[in-house]
């Protein structure tokens, strides 16, 4: 097996704009596993917000090049338990792991879908993000949008914007990645007309003495983003949070999402995929899981302007599954 990796820098469709601040473009950490002429690929993106350094990320890869090189050809969640002898950072784990369910699939000449006997007959529509910005210009962006679900993103709270938001009948949810306070949030959860949101995330920043005060039975569907990393704190979280997002750079990648999603439900939390500003490789890795899930959230590769691979897609919210073996992932 053979190891590659590459960084490579997207240039952003418009200026994304969160409470964490405004971005033009972004690097992703692409790798590859290649064995017998098929290559599987994945991808991890620079958050800065999450810490991630690609470069840090180089030094690992070059550290332990040669153990993953002299691996053998195993089942993927075996692969998997392999690479955890690593002590990885989850963002880098998720590439590894989902470059090698798609070589592994390339190989057996079967699809993700195949090999978990994954039924993707119906499969949620995924939301279109709307980034921070006065809500006459949110508004006019959704108006003009060909998609039919839509995440605005704010970096405060705005009663007099939210009350905008819920007069337009379109399918909306609100992002306020932690922007928040304990006091919005009563306000919000206790507010009836606030269960018009498909759901609002992540509201304030992530803190058990912050999430805490939330009511998983009042009127806001909560769902949790950066408080909810891994299945570790899925009981925690169940008294504050109905829903959680699940992104395979959190927990890991798809093997541990797998055994999350399983979890989850047996908590009956909603679940949704989620992704970070990726370009095709990550989203069709992120998109096998949407038949699991109530919600999806994969327009990464929809905002920048430079993909550089095919698979899976999205197009105006309808996720299109590719069924070629592996992830279906070809580099253009």
């Amino acid at each position: 097996m053979v190891l590659a990796w590459q960084i490579v820098r997207f240039q952003l469709k418009e200026t994304f704009a969160i409470a964490y601040g405004n971005y033009t473009h972004r690097e992703a950490l692409v790798v590859s596993l290649e064995k017998n002429g098929s290559k599987g690929y994945g991808e991890c993106t620079a958050i800065d917000y999450y810490n991630i350094s690609l470069t840090d990320f180089e030094v690992i890869l070059t550290k332990i090049k040669s153990k993953i090189e002299s691996q053998n050809i195993l089942y993927p969640t075996d692969f998997y338990d392999f690479l955890l002898q690593f002590d990885l950072p989850s963002f880098l784990r998720s590439a590894l792991d989902c470059a090698y369910w798609d070589l592994f699939g390339k190989i057996e000449k079967k699809s993700f879908l195949q090999l978990n006997a994954i039924d993707y007959a119906k499969l949620p529509d995924s939301s279109i993000t709307i980034s921070v910005d006065i809500v006459e210009s949110q508004i006019k962006k959704i108006q003009k949008s060909n998609w039919s679900k839509f995440k605005v993103k704010c970096n405060h709270f705005d009663e007099k914007a939210i009350t905008r938001l819920l007069e337009l009948e379109v399918t909306l949810a609100l992002d306020s990645n932690g922007s928040f306070t304990k006091e919005h949030c009563l306000w919000l959860e206790n507010n009836e007309a606030i269960s018009k949101f498909s759901y609002i995330e992540q509201p304030m920043k992530p803190d058990a003495t912050n999430y805490e005060i939330l009511h998983a039975t009042k009127f806001a569907n909560w769902m949790a983003d950066e408080d909810c990393q891994d299945s570790s704190v899925l009981n925690d979280l169940q008294h504050h949070y109905r829903s959680i997002n699940i992104k395979l750079v959190k927990c890991g990648g798809l093997t541990p999402a797998l055994a999350m999603i399983s979890a989850a439900k047996a908590l009956n939390y909603k679940i949704m995929i989620g992704c970070m500003t990726e370009s095709s490789i990550g989203i069709s890795a992120a998109a096998v899981l949407a038949p699991y899930c109530d919600y999806a959230d994969l327009d990464g590769a929809n905002l920048i302007a430079n993909d550089i691979a095919k698979g899976s897609e999205i197009v105006f919210g309808k996720i299109c599954l590719s069924e070629k073996p592996g992830l279906g992932i070809q580099l253009n």
